[in-house]
């Protein structure tokens, strides 16, 4: 009796021993896994990198206007790109390549200033840039005159897919009144006439009627601006 009354004893231990050492194995386990799918820390960015290679991009719309390159816009604007053109519409890539490949823009140098990158992470960034436009064809009209624009701003959104950037939005707004250019001085107001000085009384005679009001002279209302005829190449 005693003897069975042991061993059920020590089985009865055994057992106990066995699901406490499972229980535990099990709680091991999932901490093993718990740490194993922790996310990984984000890759710093390398600024200095990125902000190289996106100002070499910008840099190289001159060219591609100039060259006709369609192919390079083809590669570095992104299908479903978002675009903003100088007269408020919308643009599309197929339109850009259009332009690039008719060549009505090559006739007029581009010069890219004021370009400032600003990384987000890895892989997007924004960039601010002026274009100069050294020829005649960007005219906003609104039917009574024109005015020629030679300078536009533009802000660039980019991506890294697949490890190379694409340009996946863009707006661009003409600048009306470049920094340098020199202001028209307004006309200056004519001097009012002094008034008459009055003669001492002697006989009665007639009031000396004081010099006209000399009206203001009144500035021509500058013209509501409207679309450019063109727009530039996105920068």
């Amino acid at each position: 009796m005693k003897k069975h009354f042991a061993v059920t004893l020590f089985s009865l231990l055994m057992a106990t021993a066995a699901l406490y050492f499972g229980c535990a194995g099990t709680q091991n386990s999932n901490s093993n896994t718990n740490a194993v799918a922790a996310p990984s820390a984000e890759p710093t960015p390398d600024k200095a990198a990125i902000e190289a290679e996106l100002t070499r991009i910008e840099n190289d719309w001159p060219r591609i206007v100039k060259e006709r390159d369609a192919a390079a816009v083809q590669k570095l604007e992104a299908d479903d790109i978002t675009l903003v053109y100088p007269d408020g519409t919308d643009g599309s890539k197929e339109e850009d390549v259009k332009d690039i490949e008719s060549g009505a823009l090559s006739a007029d140098p581009q010069e890219i200033s004021d370009l400032t990158v600003k990384v987000l992470d890895n892989d997007s960034a924004i960039v601010r840039s002026r274009t100069t436009v050294k020829g005649d064809n960007y005219k906003i009209t609104d039917g009574k005159c024109q005015v020629i624009i030679h300078q536009f701003r533009s802000v660039d959104t980019f991506a890294r897919r697949n490890g190379q950037w694409q340009l996946v939005a863009s707006a661009t707004v003409p600048v009306r009144n470049p920094a340098g250019t020199a202001m028209q001085s307004p006309t200056p107001k004519p001097s009012v006439s002094p008034k008459p000085s009055v003669s001492p009384k002697s006989s009665p005679t007639a009031k000396a009627s004081p010099a006209a009001k000399v009206s203001p002279v009144v500035r021509p209302t500058p013209a509501r601006a409207a679309s450019p005829q063109r727009k530039p190449t996105p920068q």
